[in-house]
């Protein structure tokens, strides 16, 4: 089989930190029956999300996400790949962020069984390797209909390999 032709990817993510945001992404809509954030900045230090939402969470939820994601992450869950062309996308995948000149060919990344999506980052070949997920922050401003809701979170103790 050739290699399929993408888009390039212009940054390289911090690759435990974007394995991670995979998972949060998928624990908030899960949690919440929200979008997948639209406003990601994922780093080695610290990453930020911001998820559109009807109301804040309460601090038992937010602390409900928090064991939720590191319950992910202890299961060890293996992060792949597979190439796909738009007619085979699975039904669960939003393809509202893709730039409007994306390739016919996407790759879409699974973690395990809880997550799958179209990417072209980096990411850990086992959820154990991001280690622990701490969130650090949180914060609400109010919209029109309901509000944004931003995490900042860390991770302690990633895989050396990163």
């Amino acid at each position: 089989m050739t290699e399929p032709i993408l888009n390039d990817h212009n940054k390289r993510e911090y690759e435990p930190a974007h394995t991670a945001e995979h998972i949060l992404n998928q624990t908030m809509v899960r949690m919440f029956g929200c979008e997948r954030s639209r406003n990601t900045h994922v780093e080695r230090k610290k990453s930020k999300l911001n998820y559109e939402l009807p109301q804040c969470p309460t601090p038992e939820q937010i602390a409900e996400v928090e064991r939720r994601v590191n319950e992910v992450i202890q299961s060890d869950m293996p992060v792949t790949m597979e190439y796909v062309t738009r007619d085979q996308i699975p039904p669960e995948v939003s393809l509202a962020k893709l730039p409007d000149d994306a390739s016919e060919t996407l790759r879409l990344v699974r973690v395990g069984d809880y997550d799958v999506c179209a990417c072209l980052g980096f990411h850990v070949e086992h959820t154990l390797e991001c280690g622990h997920f701490r969130i650090s922050s949180t914060s609400w401003t109010p919209l029109a209909e309901g509000g944004s809701f931003r995490i900042v979170f860390r991770l302690d103790g990633p895989s050396d390999k990163y």
